[in-house]
């Protein structure tokens, strides 16, 4: 009897503990998902407050700026009219290190901030030493021929006498150093002296010079505490909501974010729009495929097509014109009208013309196209590589003499990629608080529902299993006292002595 009654407590324990699994795993399968997008929602705005916020303010990702230089082999043969010929050089790789400043939040749901930048090179990363020599086109001096192309035959011949004087010619020999960080020019202090205005830069001249420890501008953002359908996209730039660079109103909108972190919760549907300060522009990004990096889950994006294409290919740019052939961007209109293009590496997209133009470039997508790798749930990066090329349109300028017989080509300068990629202990709590634990939550709650199921059972069966024991008990009872019955009658009359007259029989089986 007792062991009977332990079971049957042990049954209902068992019952009752699987009633509250089963429970708890409904509760979670409802309830989990909206949890993990309330904590991201939280988390992801910029506050205080938020798990992010000091990843947006210091980013603890390592940026790496990889510069690749195309060495002019002919520069001699070039003033004659014949075709370029150039030799890539590199990479020379600068760790980069970025941190915000000035951070003000606003009363619109915004925060304002300066983001400032510095470069130190990475002799172990590189191909070379920031003392090598490369020969490059004189962006000065080809810059202002062509400025000058349609001005009278009196001042071009006054320029021809001034290069002269100062010792300018179509192509210089300079160190990596000079070309990245800017060098002393005669000719820009001469241009300083007579027209104050007419060069943006006063002292040294180089092509990153403006870009060592200074800032992007003032960007002004949403940071999604009140209002989280706007969050991370960008209200103004330098109080501005649309530049005047181009000439349509489409491309002079700011659209996007600043380039460092988008909304959660994407699609393969979903498109990456930031501003970028150095092309002047907007830039969309569409989803390529799905990647996995370091066990994270992302979203590929690559750059489309139609990001550089020309007017007449793609319609919507015909606001960046004047433009060229299709797959170079003109971006002359912000760079002090300087005839300088805008692409991908080794003219990659573009149309084919421009390559070939040009002997030592090979294209491909391996090597010269770009990508960012999202994390969809939370919108922040893991993986990026952002590739672009600066060119030089250059030609012969009648009157100029230092521009000699050159064809009308579009010569590359440079390229360079900006790359990071998620490391360390970031990488490892991003894992752990964003990846891991959401899977593990998934699995408990069915894992949880089943354990359930499985326990309710229990006291189920036994309540079964005790019914038909009862059941054959009783069954055995009954039939076991009428026999009993039977045989005591039967005894008694066999006891009992027979009456007189009566025949005795012979028992037969």
């Amino acid at each position: 009897m007792g062991s009977r009654s332990r079971a049957r407590r042990v049954a209902a324990a068992l019952g009752f503990a699987g009633l509250l699994c089963a429970v708890l795993g409904v509760i979670m399968i409802v309830m989990v998902p909206s949890i993990i997008k309330q904590q991201v929602l939280k988390n992801v705005r910029i506050d205080p407050s938020s798990l992010s916020f000091n990843m947006w303010k210091e980013i603890p990702v390592p940026f790496y700026l990889s510069v690749y230089f195309f060495d002019v082999v002919n520069p001699s043969e070039i003033l004659q009219g014949q075709k370029p010929q150039v030799r890539e050089r590199g990479p020379y790789v600068y760790r980069e290190f970025r941190h915000k400043s000035n951070i003000t939040f606003n009363d619109n749901d915004t925060v304002s901030f300066l983001e400032y930048r510095s470069f130190q090179f990475q002799p172990d990363k590189s191909r070379g030493l920031e003392s090598d020599s490369i020969v490059m086109p004189n962006i000065l001096v080809l810059s202002a021929a062509m400025m000058m192309e349609n001005g009278p035959m009196s001042l071009k011949l006054i320029m021809t006498l001034a290069f002269s004087t100062l010792g300018e010619r179509a192509f210089m020999n300079r160190t990596v150093s000079e070309i990245m960080w800017g060098y002393e020019d005669p000719l820009i202090h001469l241009v300083n002296k007579y027209f104050p205005n007419m060069f943006p830069f006063k002292g040294k001249f180089g092509l990153f010079a403006e870009l060592n420890n200074s800032d992007s501008g003032l960007f002004t953002v949403f940071t999604g505490v009140k209002n989280f359908s706007r969050i991370h996209l960008v209200d103004k730039w330098n109080g501005v909501s649309k530049v005047n660079f181009w000439h349509s109103d489409q491309c002079n909108m700011i659209n996007g974010t600043s380039g460092q972190m988008w909304a959660p919760f994407m699609t393969p549907e979903s498109s990456l729009e930031f501003y970028s300060p150095e092309a002047c522009r907007s830039m969309k990004l569409i989803y390529k495929e799905q990647e996995v990096f370091e066990g994270i889950p992302t979203f590929r994006f690559v750059a489309p097509n139609t990001l550089f294409a020309n007017g007449s290919v793609y319609p919507p740019n015909e606001g960046f014109c004047p433009c060229r052939e299709s797959g170079i961007q003109n971006v002359s209109t912000c760079r002090f009208n300087a005839p300088l293009f805008l692409s991908h590496p080794h003219f990659y997209n573009a149309d084919p013309v421009l390559a070939e133009a040009v002997s030592g470039l090979h294209p491909n997508p391996e090597e010269h196209s770009l990508f960012l790798d999202i994390h969809p749930v939370t919108g922040i990066p893991m993986n990026c590589s952002v590739k672009l090329q600066l060119s030089l349109y250059i030609k012969s300028v009648k009157g100029i003499g230092q521009t000699g017989k050159i064809e009308p080509v579009i010569l590359p300068l440079m390229w360079f990629g900006e790359s990071g990629a998620m490391e360390g202990e970031t990488l490892q709590t991003f894992y752990t608080q964003l990846v891991l634990m959401p899977k593990v939550l998934h699995y408990a709650q069915y894992v949880l529902l089943a354990l359930g199921c499985v326990l309710l059972l229990i006291p189920i069966v036994y309540q079964i299993r005790s019914q038909e024991k009862c059941y054959l008990f009783w069954s055995s009872s009954k039939k076991g006292s009428k026999d009993k019955e039977a045989i005591q009658a039967y005894s008694e009359s066999l006891m009992t002595s027979a009456p007189k007259g009566t025949v005795l029989q012979e028992a037969r089986l």
